[in-house]
């Protein structure tokens, strides 16, 4: 499945203002990027779940793929709000990411395989083991951090999904979070 296209961000609530505040002040405290995502997790986990966090338009999918919609992108570039709306079915390519990230659960459920990159002997190329499976119900938060943060993600449930994910980047200018996409030989 290839990775949904950037889109403009769009309007923005009440509550989504709040956050964004709330994610600013955690940034601009310039700490290092893990430290960076355990607080803008913090700011995150209270929003989840609420009815008017997102608008309509912010919470439609698409049938053919996860649907990505820019909800803030900082003008200075240092961080960018994302939610990605998932049907039933729907999922990433294995890869990994331009910076930190911090992902919440806001409806549904969703399923993560997390993999390691292992070197192959005498020329051959390297592989990815699987080394945890997780699945992150509705109010969960989760962060990392690069080096270490090759993953897939897929909707886990009947219903549609929907995740907030705030990345130290700009997914306006970029138009995806994702680094490399694996195309490797892979634990199942």
């Amino acid at each position: 499945m290839s990775t949904p296209t950037a889109a403009r961000p769009t309007a923005t609530t009440t509550r989504l203002a709040h956050l964004v505040d709330e994610v600013r002040q955690a940034v601009e405290r310039g700490l290092p990027p893990d430290l960076t995502a355990h607080l803008v997790g913090e700011a995150l986990g209270p929003h989840l779940g609420a009815a008017d966090l997102l608008t309509e338009e912010q919470r439609a999918g698409d049938p053919d793929q996860y649907r990505q919609h820019i909800l803030h992108a900082e003008r200075d570039g240092s961080f960018s709000i994302v939610a990605l709306v998932w049907l039933p079915g729907q999922r990433t390519s294995i890869h990994d990411h331009v910076s930190w990230c911090v992902t919440g659960v806001h409806e549904g459920r969703e399923s993560e395989r997390r993999y390691r990159l292992v070197p192959s002997a005498a020329g051959a190329p390297p592989r990815l083991v699987a080394t945890e499976d997780v699945v992150n119900e509705q109010g969960d938060v989760c962060g990392f951090a690069p080096p270490g943060d090759i993953h897939r993600v897929w909707n886990a449930c009947g219903d549609k999904a929907i995740s907030l994910h705030i990345y130290g980047a700009d997914i306006a200018r970029l138009g995806s979070s994702v680094r490399r996409v694996y195309d490797l030989p892979a634990d199942r």
